[in-house]
C-alpha cells in the first residue's frame, strides 16, 4: 500500500484534482503513453489415457482426427456473452477460445496465464512471462476410440465404451453424446428392473405366447408381428412388446419414471457436449397405451447413446451406476441403483438376449455377452388406417438401430452403446458393430 499525494484546485467552485496520468502509473514521463504487448503462452494439450495427443499445438493436431472432436471439442473466437471474462484475464478480444467439449470445460487449465510487457513511451516499465496451461488426460482409449470409428463405419449415429468398474468413458465417436432418440427395446432393461425392484414379476413366472397385446382398447404388435412369450428370460431375449408393455403398465407410470430417474434420465449431462436424456413425468404417460409405449422404448422418451450405455455398465457393475467421465483420475459420482441380486437377474436375461436372442450377431466365442437389441420406430407403431401401406421395420429408414451390452458377462471389462439412426433393426445393424467394440474391449484369453 502506498500513499498518494495530489494536488487539488478550485474550479467553479468544486474542488477539483489536477489530473496527470502519473498518478495512476507513478514514473510516466510528460509525453509518454501506456501501451500493452500480450503474449500468450502455447495451450496446453488434450491428451489420451496413454498420453497420445488427441489435441495439441496451434492449429489443434489430433491422432485421431474427427472421430474424437465431439468430446474434444473446437476453438473460436469468444462469443459476446464470453467477451468480459476473456478481457478480465488479460487476453486480446479475438483470442481463441474453446467452444464446446474439453476444450470449452477445461478453457481455464488448458490456456495458461498470458505474459507480455508494459510500455510507458519506449521504456519497459513491466514484464512477465506467460505461464503454460496444465494438459488434461482423458479416460479415452486410442485403439478402442478407432474400433467405435470402425463400429460406426460413416453412418449417423454413436459408439461408446465405458468401463463398468468406474464410469471412464473409453471410445465416444460420432454423436454419442448428441441426438437423442426413442432407445426403443434397449430400455426393456429398465422396465424389467423395476418389475423386479418392485416385485410385479418373478424370474420364473411365465407368459402367454400372442402377437400382441391390446391397451386403452388399441392394439401393439411385437416388431414383426411373431408369437412371442414363455418364459421371463425368454420373453426378454426375443424382446417381446407383447409382455413388456403390460408388464410397464403394471409397474405403473411413477416407477417407472423413478428407476428411469435412476439410471440418469433427467439428470444434468456429466460429460461436455452432452443432452439431457429424458423421460416425461409419470402424470404426463398418459393412459394404459401411453405408459406401456414408454415401457417398450417409444413415445416421447429420448436418450442418448452414452446414456444407454451407461444403463449396461450400471447392470455390469451389480447395480452401481458409475457417472460417466472423460478426464483421468476425476472419476463421477456414483450410486446404488440397484441391488446385486435384481442386477444379475437383468445381466441373465441380457446374456439370453445374445445367446439365442435377438442380439446373436453380437456373440464372441469364448465370451459370454451380455447385450439387448432395441429397433425404435420414428414413426408411430399404432397402425393408422388412412395409410394404406404403414412403414414398419420392413423400412429401414423408419428405424432407429439400438444395441447396448457388456462382456465377460461375470467379470465385465467394458460396456458398449451404439445407435444408428435410420439403420434399420438393432439385431442385423447395431449388434454387429457392437461387436466390434466390444471385441476391442475385452482382454485377449
Amino acid at each position: 500500500r502506498r500513499e498518494l499525494e495530489v494536488s487539488v484546485r478550485e474550479s467553479d467552485g468544486e474542488i477539483v484534482v489536477d489530473w496527470d496520468p502519473s498518478m495512476v502509473f507513478p514514473g510516466l514521463r510528460e509525453g509518454e503513453a501506456l501501451r500493452r504487448e500480450t503474449a500468450l503462452p502455447p495451450r496446453a494439450a488434450i491428451l489420451a489415457r496413454d498420453g497420445a495427443p488427441l489435441a495439441a499445438g496451434e492449429p489443434r493436431i489430433t491422432a485421431l482426427g474427427a472421430s474424437a472432436a465431439q468430446a474434444i471439442g473446437v476453438l473460436g473466437p469468444p462469443p459476446a456473452e464470453r467477451a468480459a471474462a476473456v478481457a478480465a484475464r488479460g487476453l486480446p478480444s479475438a483470442t481463441p477460445v474453446g467452444l464446446s467439449g474439453l476444450e470449452e470445460s477445461f478453457e481455464g487449465r488448458l490456456a495458461g496465464r498470458p505474459g507480455g510487457r508494459l510500455f510507458a513511451g519506449s521504456r519497459v516499465a513491466a514484464s512477465t512471462k506467460p505461464r503454460r496451461g496444465r494438459d488434461v488426460r482423458t479416460t479415452i482409449d486410442p485403439r478402442l476410440q478407432n474400433a467405435a470409428i470402425e463400429a460406426l463405419a460413416g453412418r449417423f449415429g454413436g459408439a461408446v465404451a465405458v468401463d463398468p468398474a468406474n464410469g471412464e468413458v473409453l471410445a465416444f465417436a460420432g454423436a454419442a453424446a448428441g441426438a437423442p432418440q426413442p432407445p426403443g427395446s434397449v430400455f426393456k432393461i429398465i422396465t424389467l428392473a423395476a418389475a423386479l425392484e418392485h416385485r410385479v414379476v418373478t424370474p420364473g413366472q411365465r407368459f402367454p405366447v400372442q402377437t400382441g397385446t391390446i391397451l386403452s382398447g388399441v392394439r401393439l404388435e411385437n416388431a414383426n408381428g411373431e408369437s412371442c412369450g414363455g418364459s421371463l428370460r425368454d420373453s426378454f431375449a426375443h424382446s417381446c412388446n407383447s409382455v413388456f408393455a403390460p408388464l410397464g403398465v403394471r409397474v405403473g407410470a411413477a416407477r417407472l419414471v423413478a428407476m428411469a430417474e435412476r439410471f440418469g434420465f433427467n439428470r444434468p449431462p456429466a460429460l461436455p457436449g452432452e443432452q439431457p436424456s429424458t423421460i416425461p413425468d409419470g402424470s404426463d404417460l398418459g393412459d394404459d397405451l401411453g405408459v406401456g409405449s414408454t415401457a417398450i422404448g417409444q413415445g416421447r422418451l429420448l436418450a442418448t447413446t452414452v446414456q444407454m450405455a451407461s444403463v449396461a455398465a450400471t447392470i455390469a457393475a451389480d447395480g452401481t451406476r458409475h457417472v460417466p467421465n472423460l478426464v483421468l483420475g476425476e472419476p463421477g459420482a456414483r450410486r446404488r441403483v440397484l441391488r446385486p441380486r435384481i442386477a444379475r437377474s437383468v445381466a441373465s436375461a441380457m446374456a439370453a438376449v445374445v445367446a439365442e436372442g435377438t442380439g446373436t450377431a453380437a456373440a464372441i466365442p469364448g465370451v459370454e455377452v451380455a447385450g439387448k437389441t432395441g429397433t425404435a420406430e420414428l414413426r408411430s407403431s399404432v397402425p393408422d388406417p388412412s395409410v394404406p401401406e404403414p412403414a414398419g421395420v420392413d423400412d429401414p429408414t423408419d428405424t432407429d438401430a439400438w444395441f447396448v451390452a457388456f462382456a465377460p458377462r461375470r467379470d465385465p471389462e467394458v460396456a458398449v452403446g451404439i445407435l444408428l439412426v435410420s439403420q434399420g433393426t438393432g439385431g442385423a445393424t447395431a449388434a454387429p458393430a457392437a461387436r466390434i467394440l466390444l471385441q476391442a474391449g475385452v482382454r485377449p484369453g
